[in-house]
């Protein structure tokens, strides 16, 4: 390969984050078009210093998961492509499959007029209750999974992405407020209960459901 030839294992790493972020921008886009505004922006567009903090977050947050990526792109040393990285491929593939089929299925049932007030508990939210979330773990988790394939020294600070997406999804900014927000709505319901005794928050488990 020559100086400024990539490495086949930075070329699949680098298509895999820009088909996320294609994914994740197209369903942004949609789901704009149909509620009319973005929730994420409620109480935010108003005041410039929240509005500020906000997106310095954000970015800081994208920046940290692309870790790995950014990382494997700079290195200059390669070894063949091996387990690792077939097995972080893998787990990108199953994360992405759950994460967009759990936002599909969501979208079918709030699209239902039938399903006005009701909270969703069929397919992959059968199995789990925020299985989008366990998709996003998963992918973030297989990115970093190839890149250590090539990571050595202080390039092993990398982890700290898939590690970032699992803390701010269980204990932050994921989990912790849907599920205020759910009980709030469906707490008393006799049926939200009952999904909640049989339905882990977030990995399955053999012989629920």
């Amino acid at each position: 390969m020559g100086p400024h030839t990539q490495h086949p294992r930075q070329q699949v790493q680098t298509g895999l984050v820009t088909i996320w972020g294609l994914r994740l921008g197209l369903f942004l886009f949609l789901r704009i078009l149909k509620e009319g505004h973005d929730r994420r922006f409620n109480g935010v567009r108003e005041n410039p210093t929240i509005f500020f903090l906000y997106w310095t977050m954000q970015g800081t947050w994208v920046f940290i998961t692309l870790l790995p990526t950014l990382i494997l792109n700079l290195e200059k040393h390669q070894v063949p492509l091996g387990f690792l990285d077939y097995l972080g491929w893998f787990t990108w593939a199953v994360g992405f499959i759950i994460e967009a089929v759990a936002d599909q299925q969501k979208w079918q049932f709030r699209s239902n007029p039938d399903n006005t007030g009701r909270f969703i508990q069929s397919g992959l939210w059968a199995y789990s209750r925020h299985p989008n979330y366990l998709g996003e773990i998963l992918l973030w988790t297989g990115l970093f999974l190839s890149a250590l394939s090539v990571l050595h020294g202080w390039q092993y600070i990398g982890i700290v992405s898939p590690l970032l997406v699992w803390f701010l999804l269980s204990y932050i900014s994921g989990i912790p407020v849907l599920e205020r927000a759910a009980m709030k709505r469906w707490g008393k319901e006799a049926a939200f209960q009952d999904y909640l005794q049989k339905t882990p928050v977030l990995w399955p488990v053999l012989g629920k459901r």
